[in-house]
């Protein structure tokens, strides 16, 4: 396999929160196209490599020891992009307004992979929270 790009390792931890619950709604679909287009470090990643990179993280979940493969790639990101991963996740865990037990289990997973403390992770995950409060 070849180098997986900064932007693939994130995309792929997008798609995995989404996934772990064995239901990637329309809204957190909607959120990591949205997150593509305005995320600094997405300016030169195309649609094309999100539908590329969404289609490996798929085939790589399906494997018996895909999330861990998948955490794994996610502890190999640079230190100083723990703390977005972890966002990254968050934020598309809250964007059908419905965080479940599977999405909370990866989360814990992600952070201890990524030795994010968990009062920074509360932090993030309350400020993904109140983004996505309706009326």
């Amino acid at each position: 396999m070849s180098a997986i790009s900064i932007q693939d390792s994130l995309v792929y931890v997008m798609v995995s929160i989404s996934a772990s619950d064995s239901t990637m709604t329309d809204a957190e679909m909607l959120r990591i196209g949205n997150i593509i287009k305005i995320l600094p470090i997405f300016d030169k990643y195309s649609s094309d490599q999100l539908v590329n990179a969404a289609k490996t993280c798929r085939d790589i979940l399906q494997d018996d020891e895909g999330m861990d493969t998948i955490l794994g790639i996610s502890a190999s990101l640079p230190k100083h992009l723990h703390e977005t991963a972890y966002a990254l996740a968050a934020e598309i865990a809250a964007a059908d307004l419905s965080v479940s037990a599977e999405e909370i289990r990866f989360l814990q997973l992600l952070r201890n992979v990524l030795s994010v403390d968990k009062l920074t992770c509360a932090a993030i995950e309350r400020g993904a929270r109140a983004r996505h409060q309706t009326e």
